[in-house]
């Protein structure tokens, strides 16, 4: 067997990633993108924007962008930071909690028919998964010391 998983895992990151975009635009009206901001500030509770922009992996500006078209469709509360300065604090709107939770479970299930299809059981790969994460963020955390 080729070891070639960085390679295997960029392609497939990039397949799902592509996947969700088209399934949540034809389904819910949303973009992958934004429905991601959503999930990650209602895990995250009343996150800021640089928290948000770090998570995604993008520009505070583009983060900024984003979190004010959230904000007009009403999914989204962006308000200024208490402690000052040019920061803004995210929470989901009680609409936003509703759509994430509606859209997440059935998304989920999506997702869930795909790997039953796939033949590998769902819960081992959810397992490993979320010990390949609990792994980086720990190593993270390590080289941050």
């Amino acid at each position: 067997m080729e070891r070639n998983l960085s390679l295997n895992l960029h392609v497939l990151t990039a397949r799902l990633d592509r996947a969700a975009d088209r399934i949540l635009r034809a389904e819910h009206d949303i973009s992958y993108s934004r429905f991601l901001a959503l999930t990650l500030v209602g895990e995250l509770g009343a996150s800021t924007q640089r928290t948000l922009a770090e998570y995604l992996g993008v520009t505070e500006p583009s983060v900024s962008r984003m979190t004010a078209v959230l904000a007009a469709d009403g999914l989204l509360d962006v308000r200024p930071d208490p402690g000052g300065g040019n920061r803004r604090r995210l929470s989901l709107t009680d609409e936003g909690k509703r759509r994430v939770a509606s859209i997440r479970q059935e998304f989920e299930d999506r997702l869930a028919a795909v790997v039953a299809e796939s033949g590998v059981p769902y819960a081992e790969y959810a397992e490993h998964t979320a010990r390949l994460l609990a792994t980086f963020d720990r190593l993270e955390r390590e080289a941050g010391k």
